[in-house]
């Protein structure tokens, strides 16, 4: 009989071995092309229907960012399908002439957006959070204007852009008015951000929501609105403080005479009172009468403290005593009466050189005389009068 050659067992399994693994190859070579193949066709290029799916999502933007920057927050968040969509929305919008540069803030997108609407959502100053703009001579609290429109304070201006109706429903970190001066009235200045140079001023006025006047500066401020109020004043006073200082605060306040915190106040005080091209005549004014132990007779700092404002103040108001009325008082108010910006600073800083003592605005542009002696102002306020300058609405 012709032999028969056996295969060995070992030889029988080492075959089997190979076969299983040459398949496991084959199997993952496939998994491996079907992945690249979902990747670059499908999910590379995949690109959301509609405006979202009704969670919202806040997306922050920072000042020089782009459309390509925001790619791994919006594809993290599940906003946009892909980056290739996002990025030919972006292109089509600037070949189209449509394009707008992104602004700082924080955005209320939702989940599964178009590439297109995602877009439209980056560029809608109606979906960007968490922006204040802070007009010179702004006060905490909102004014009311004798026959005029209302001033929104600086703390609505932060509650209404911490969250918005209709396109931040679901967010439970809206932040109110109350809650902003709860946390002003109850925290240690310090916590607040509050400079060693204003810190016994602040923490002298108590539990007042308003103890922080005039450490929020003007100019647009960007903040979390997420963040608990407490995190957000805080952010707020910091940034301003530096700003303020890097106007020569420190350095300048005792070439004037004062401290930096009355720096601070009197020129709420320029803000509040000087014509455009007259602030370094009016803070000279402010340090003239300092300086002779005369009363400053403002009517801003009236008006500070009464429910409806207009330039014309009431002889029961002017006698009103409060911390601010500087008819009923001597010295400056016992703080800012709003937030001075720059140039009102930089006035108090380097006062033009001058002996008045007096100042009044006489005509309707604004013109303003500036006198020492007492019954030329008179005459001046006369001409003032006469121009309907001084008319009261009430």
């Amino acid at each position: 009989m012709p032999s028969t050659t056996s295969i060995s067992p070992r030889y029988r399994r080492r075959r089997q071995w190979s076969i299983a693994v040459g398949a496991a190859l084959v199997i993952l070579l496939v998994f491996v092309v079907a992945y690249v193949y979902w990747q670059r066709e499908v999910v590379g290029t995949r690109d959301y229907d509609g405006d979202g799916n009704g969670k919202v999502v806040l997306v922050r933007v920072e000042d020089g960012d782009t459309v390509s920057g925001l790619v791994p927050q919006l594809l993290d968040d599940n906003v946009v399908g892909s980056r290739s969509a996002i990025i030919s929305a972006a292109d089509r919008a600037e070949q189209a002439g449509e394009f707008r540069d992104l602004q700082a803030g924080y955005y209320a997108l939702q989940e599964k957006m178009s590439a297109d609407s995602a877009l439209d959502a980056l560029t809608d100053d109606e979906r960007r959070l968490g922006v204040i703009d802070v007009p010179n001579g702004s006060t905490l609290d909102d004014t009311a204007v004798v026959g005029g429109d209302p001033r929104t304070g600086i703390l609505s201006m932060i509650a209404q852009n911490s969250c918005r109706e209709g396109l931040t429903d679901g967010l439970e970190n809206c932040v109110t008015v109350d809650q902003l001066h709860e946390v002003i009235a109850r925290t240690a200045p310090a916590d607040l951000g509050v400079p060693d140079w204003a810190t016994s001023e602040v923490d002298a006025r108590g539990d007042d929501g308003r103890r922080i006047e005039g450490l929020i500066s003007p100019g647009i401020h960007v903040f979390d609105p997420t963040a608990e109020p407490l995190e957000i004043v805080r952010e707020l006073v910091t940034s301003s403080v530096t700003e303020y200082e890097g106007t020569g605060l420190v350095e300048m306040a005792s070439t004037v005479g004062l401290t930096p915190y009355q720096v601070l106040t009197a020129a709420s005080l320029v803000e509040r009172e000087a014509p455009a091209g007259d602030f370094d005549k009016v803070a000279r004014v402010i340090l003239n009468r300092l300086n002779e132990d005369q009363m400053l007779q403002f009517d801003s700092t009236v008006n500070y403290d009464v429910d409806e404002q207009e330039v014309a103040t009431t002889d029961e108001d002017r006698g009103r005593q409060t911390p601010w009325n500087t008819y009923a008082k001597k010295g400056l108010p016992d703080t800012p009466i709003a937030s001075p910006g720059v140039e009102a600073m930089q006035a108090v800083e380097r006062p033009a050189e001058g002996d008045w003592l007096y100042f009044v605005t006489v005509d309707q542009e604004g013109t303003t005389v500036f006198n020492r002696d007492f019954q030329a102002h008179e005459d001046a306020i006369e001409e003032s009068r006469a121009n309907g300058v001084l008319d009261s609405a009430r």
